[in-house]
């Protein structure tokens, strides 16, 4: 138990950092990096309160801590790639979009040129 508590207290800091090194290199934006910090620092706090996480167990109605960290680390993850996809899905609906008034502004800027 104390190894896999371990490994995960260790992927946290690893998450948190590779988080933080790309928002400074500006390859993720600050308000996308709010959601990965958030699951790192609650999969640190699990990781590293045994009693939170014994708690949280209960709760689930799983026998072990660390199964309760490692579904909570689960459900985690696919909310953020669910979060993700919905940004991602309204960028193409907005790059669509921004696509068809381009094309309309370049055919009257040719009429306009085609008319003079």
């Amino acid at each position: 138990m104390d190894r896999l508590l371990n490994v995960m207290t260790l992927l946290s800091i690893a998450l948190f950092v590779a988080v933080l090194s790309s928002v400074r290199r500006a390859h993720i934006r600050v308000e996308y990096s709010v959601s990965w910090l958030g699951a790192a620092m609650v999969l640190l706090v699990l990781s590293r309160f045994r009693s939170v996480l014994e708690w949280l167990a209960t709760v689930l109605g799983v026998g072990s801590g660390p199964l309760a960290l490692i579904m909570l680390a689960f459900v985690l993850f696919l909310v953020l790639f669910y979060r993700f996809s919905v940004i991602i899905s309204s960028l193409k609906d907005a790059n669509i979009a921004l696509t068809q008034r381009v094309a309309i502004l370049e055919f009257q800027l040719r009429a306009m040129h085609e008319g003079r």
